[in-house]
């Protein structure tokens, strides 16, 4: 897949989260932030309606969790590439996610700064 322009779809329910990706992401790269959402039924909505080459997604959210939503996301959009930022990255949750079709779980501790922009490099480059 090519990364040059690739869209991106940032999903966390925090809104200062959100920003702070998109800022990073569009700060150090040529790829475009095509949306946000705020939970994972949002993201599913989004993933049809922008098809996006790679949706960052949080495990915790309300209505939907990005593991929940990353299942749709599968079956909808096979070649999006997911990857999941989260607080909780343990192997478990990884082993879950992998299962999903998640590439890579991005812990937020690691920061923003390089964990997501060399992830979702990773995952474009997959």
């Amino acid at each position: 897949m090519q990364d040059a322009g690739a869209k991106i779809l940032i999903v966390d329910d925090a809104a200062a989260i959100r920003r702070a990706l998109r800022t990073s992401i569009e700060r150090k790269t040529g790829w475009k932030v095509c949306g946000e959402a705020e939970n994972g039924k949002m993201a599913v909505d989004m993933v049809r309606e922008l098809d996006p080459d790679v949706v960052v997604l949080d495990l915790s959210m309300p209505i939907m969790n990005g593991l929940e939503a990353a299942r749709h996301i599968s079956a909808l959009a096979p070649r999006t590439r997911m990857l999941m930022f989260t607080l909780h990255a343990q192997p478990e949750l990884v082993r879950l996610a992998q299962k999903v079709g998640i590439c890579q779980v991005i812990s937020k501790s690691e920061g923003l700064d390089s964990g997501v922009v060399d992830a979702i490099q990773s995952a474009l480059a997959a």
